[in-house]
């Protein structure tokens, strides 16, 4: 209980408890960053792929 009441009305324990939010919202922007790229494709941002033309 006293390790609650340190987090939560302490200074350190304030600091701490925003560094374990910003990491947990990192974690889940990256996870969806990553998710997306997998999901677009190798070439869709690939500059060494040649533009394809519909003939």
């Amino acid at each position: 209980m006293k390790m609650l009441v340190d987090l939560f009305s302490t200074d350190y324990g304030l600091m701490s408890l925003a560094v374990i939010v910003i990491i947990l919202i990192m974690a889940v922007y990256f996870t969806i960053l990553f998710l997306g790229k997998i999901k677009s494709g190798p070439t869709a941002h690939d500059p060494t792929a040649q533009p394809t033309t519909p003939k």
